[in-house]
């Protein structure tokens, strides 16, 4: 491996720069919070690409052997590499995508009546470099593997060939901008109110039937797009209106991915375990005072403290499957966080991986989140399917990245954009639980959406 320090560069000026490659992805620390968002990563131009239609998976075109978990760990069992502590922790690997419609490899489940955009179940490239950043030291390095090369001498000589190549893409030119104003088509979505509204009042009725505890039931909004839009400036806006720690942008041709979700799937650290559930939401207001009375609102409230902690016994059982007996512990339980439009409750799940287990079989057992399904897990897919009627795509799957270096980082795919053939989509959800408000729920919606309303009206206006 060949790594190559380099004079700080902010990350979005490093996009602009390489935006115009092939497979662009993002992994965006838009958020620094003081916790989490210590690195970004950038990278393109994949040497090798995995991806899952309708259960089977293959890569660079050609059909794969096996369930797509099994292919998955067999081709990043191609390429090991040893961690280097000294860098941040994405060193080269698979980085894009898992559907939420995922989730059909792994359980007996319905097909959703609308398929949505007919986006793949999973969609990851494999890199064999990566510009990587770390925002509190101002550092910056190109990590470059020389895989796929398998001979070492040609291994590194590749990797030195590949770190240049990338010196002198970041050293040319930005993407222009495209700033020509353009009206988007009006926002509709998949629910009038008074369908939300029912769709959270037949919910409770299930919880109060003994089916479930909690179900996540979302609404999806859909627009036309102006043929002049840019989405690389939507994302710059996006990450401007609702930053998040674990924002992303992905540009996969005609398809563009953009996310700005505050909440962490799986992260694996070596052996160490963290999942960071998000149950429990309230709008900000922009005087303080009633803020802070939103805030303490929010803390105390039974429902969404009750709502929180469902997910937590949840996520202690998924993380049990795969970590070491007695060693799944809570470090933090419904904990205040604040995003630009709304305060989160916010816990985390940690564990030890056991010996016999990788980044893979936690994927496998933890799959989708918890905290945007519901308990008992099963069941409140099932009920989501029936009630929203459309696929959810990438919406509540996860994007992120697996490392050689048998690392991983992912989000729950929240507060996210899909954006192909002049058409934009994302879905805005909650938990539903006995105690809810249909009507509460509907404006919950509406509130976590707002932002990405605002990033699209400053695009289609020319705000620049």
């Amino acid at each position: 491996m060949h790594v190559r320090e380099l004079q700080w560069i902010e990350p979005v000026p490093a996009m602009r720069r390489l935006a115009h490659r092939p497979h662009l992805t993002f992994l965006d620390s838009a958020a620094r919070h003081k916790l989490l968002g210590r690195y970004s990563y950038l990278t393109c131009d994949p040497f090798s690409t995995y991806r899952v239609d309708d259960g089977q998976a293959s890569c660079n075109g050609a059909a794969l052997d096996g369930d797509p978990w099994t292919a998955l760990r067999e081709l990043l069992n191609k390429y090991p590499q040893e961690h280097h502590d000294d860098l941040p922790p994405f060193q080269g690997g698979a980085a894009g995508f898992f559907a939420y419609d995922l989730n059909r490899t792994l359980e007996r489940l319905p097909l959703p009546a609308i398929p949505g955009q007919g986006l793949p179940q999973s969609m990851l490239h494999f890199y064999d470099m990566v510009l990587s950043f770390d925002h509190r030291d101002n550092r910056c390095w190109i990590v470059s593997t020389g895989w796929p090369e398998q001979d070492s001498a040609r291994r590194r000589s590749r990797a030195h060939r590949r770190a240049d190549e990338f010196v002198g893409l970041l050293a040319g030119s930005e993407t222009p901008r495209d700033f020509l104003p353009g009206k988007a088509g009006a926002w509709h979505s998949n629910f009038s109110r008074e369908g939300y509204i029912a769709a959270v009042s037949r919910v409770i009725e299930l919880i109060l039937a003994g089916d479930v505890f909690q179900a996540n039931i979302s609404q999806r909004f859909s627009a036309k797009l102006p043929a002049s839009f840019d989405p690389l400036h939507f994302y710059s806006q996006l990450r401007a209106f609702n930053p998040a720690p674990f924002a992303a942008l992905l540009r996969y041709g005609d398809l563009t991915i953009a996310s700005s979700s505050p909440e962490r799937f799986l992260k694996l650290d070596g052996r160490r375990v963290e999942t960071r559930p998000i149950k429990g939401t309230i709008a900000r207001s922009g005087e303080s005072r009633e803020d802070q009375r939103r805030a303490e609102m929010l803390v105390t409230s039974a429902k969404d403290r009750a709502e929180n902690t469902m997910i937590v016994d949840l996520l202690r059982n998924d993380l049990s499957r795969v970590c070491t007996a007695d060693s799944v512990d809570v470090p933090a339980l419904c904990k205040l966080e604040s995003y630009a439009s709304v305060h989160h409750l916010v816990s985390v799940v940690a564990g030890e991986l056991a010996p016999n287990r990788d980044a893979v079989s936690l994927l496998c057992a933890c799959f989708p989140g918890g905290s945007i399904t519901g308990a008992p897990k099963v069941r409140s897919m099932e009920i989501i399917t029936e009630i929203e009627g459309v696929a959810r795509e990438v919406y509540c799957g996860s994007i992120g990245f697996i490392g050689f270096n048998r690392r991983m980082d992912t989000n729950i795919a929240i507060r996210t954009v899909t954006i192909e053939n002049g058409l934009a989509a994302f879905h805005a959800g909650g938990g539903v639980t006995a105690m809810s408000n249909a009507e509460a729920e509907y404006e919950e919606t509406l509130a976590k959406a707002q932002r990405i309303f605002d990033a699209f009206d400053a695009v289609t206006s020319g705000v620049s």
